[in-house]
């Protein structure tokens, strides 16, 4: 019976050290919610006598840590953490990458690719009061139209500047794309009709011919004076309108043009990244735990939660012969939680204090 029990008791060794080591495996490395990624960062330097491969690595990092900022953060709160210092952006880097590097003509070239902590990221904006935005990417339909108010008439694709040069520009860090409609004199016959209520019309008969449920109707009032530019925005069923007002912009002239453009972008995405904000002051700690029996389950677990936005963080906090408990901090509500798991096909019995993944 000694023997026996002898027996039993190395068994029970082994199975923990297996377990342990399993758990080792098939867990990250660092249990750490998604990191982010900036790619395709190139810098290039003169290589002359005084030349530091760290001052361009450093200046690397820099555009890397703006354009990050410039996908996460709202305009007007991008400019409070303009002047951040390389050393504060160092301290929330990850890992970094020399994509390739080369020497032409004297003149040193680097592609880097940088990978931020995402905690020390939210923890650096939390400080300086500013909540981040889930960078989402984005189709909208976009039709804009002129509209003389001395000739009472309107452009909607002959002759309209706004819409020959609104996706002429790209800029990287936006995440709105814009769908421009096409052209027809149907739909220009019905808006022309509309031409004396056109603030009010819902432009309905138009978007439901496109399979876009988003949509931006630009109408650009035109008179002696200035250039007032009112958004309908339709997001998630629910429409706002937005007024700016232009002084001495001329509409004949491509850079009065542009100056339009880019500023109703800058509205049109802080507008998306607010919809898409981040309150990383709610810290859930959500306890979680998930059967042994199959390690593959732990392991698609972790990569499933590693991809969610509004985990702030996650780790192991236990286990034992049956169960891996994980501890989750989580920047919304239990409900908005389960909402997103149920939608990766995971179920939780929530009755009782740690919950148990299904």
């Amino acid at each position: 019976m000694k023997n026996k029990k002898f027996f039993l008791t190395d068994l029970l060794y082994i199975f923990f050290i297996s377990l342990s080591l399993n758990i080792f495996f098939f867990s990250t490395a660092k249990l750490e919610a998604k990191a982010f990624e900036i790619e395709n960062i190139d810098i290039s330097q003169p290589f002359e006598l005084n030349f530091n491969k760290n001052d361009v690595l450093d200046k690397g990092f820099e555009m890397a840590f703006s354009k990050l900022i410039s996908l996460i953060v709202n305009s007007k709160n991008q400019k409070k953490i303009e002047k951040t210092q390389i050393n504060e952006i160092k301290g929330m880097i990850e890992t970094f990458s020399i994509k390739e590097e080369k020497f032409i003509d004297e003149t040193y070239y680097v592609n880097l690719g940088v990978s931020f902590n995402k905690k020390k990221i939210f923890n650096y904006l939390e400080k300086n009061n500013i909540f981040p935005s889930v960078p989402i990417k984005k189709n909208f339909l976009l039709i804009p139209i002129i509209i003389d108010m001395r000739k009472k008439d309107l452009l909607i694709f002959n002759n309209n500047k706004f819409f020959d040069e609104w996706n002429k520009n790209f800029n990287e860090t936006h995440l709105i794309q814009y769908i421009l409609p096409t052209e027809d004199l149907e739909d220009l016959n019905l808006i022309k009709q509309k031409f004396d209520n056109i603030e009010k019309y819902d432009f309905k008969d138009i978007t439901n011919k496109y399979n876009l449920k988003d949509s931006i109707i630009l109408l650009i009032f035109k008179n002696e004076k200035e250039v007032r530019a009112l958004s309908r925005i339709t997001l998630n069923n629910t429409t706002i309108l937005e007024n700016q007002s232009y002084p001495d912009i001329n509409l004949e002239d491509n850079e009065g043009i542009n100056t339009i453009i880019n500023n109703l972008k800058i509205l049109y995405e802080d507008y998306w990244k607010n919809f898409n904000e981040i309150n990383t002051s709610i810290k859930l700690p959500i306890s979680v735990k998930i059967n042994n029996l199959d390690n593959s389950k732990l392991s698609k677990f972790e990569i499933a939660i590693n991809d969610i936005d509004l985990i702030y963080d996650f780790n192991i906090s236990k286990f034992d012969k049956d169960f891996t408990y994980y501890q989750i901090i989580f920047n919304s509500s239990p409900d908005v939680f389960l909402k997103i798991m149920k939608g990766k096909n995971y179920e939780f019995d929530t009755q009782n204090r740690i919950w148990f993944l299904k």
